[in-house]
């Protein structure tokens, strides 16, 4: 099944997110490989592809895990979580509908 993690960050934490973005991207390059990536993505906090030192408020991936369990453990293992980027993480399961 697929779940959602949304993460919310920390105020100021652009720095911390962008020393962590290497391991927290192959992460995901592994979750792609195995088939299991539907999306992933940060939340730019001003209305900009590219926001610069206004950085970000979080990140949504949707990913298929065997169950809620897994999917909260693979969050809560999440570079961007030991590096103290996230304030919240929430997962929750997730029914894909469109695009078929």
């Amino acid at each position: 099944m697929f779940y959602a993690i949304v993460a919310a960050d920390r105020p100021d934490s652009l720095a911390a997110r962008l020393a962590a973005r290497a391991p927290h991207r192959e992460r995901l390059r592994l979750l792609q490989e195995a088939g299991r990536l539907l999306l992933a993505g940060p939340f730019p906090a001003i209305d900009a592809a590219d926001p610069g030192p206004a950085g970000f408020s979080g990140s949504l991936i949707v990913a298929e895990f065997a169950s809620l369990d897994e999917a909260i453990a693979w969050a809560n293992a999440d570079p961007y979580v030991a590096a103290g980027v996230y304030a919240t993480v929430s997962v929750k399961p997730f029914l894909k509908t469109l695009p078929a």
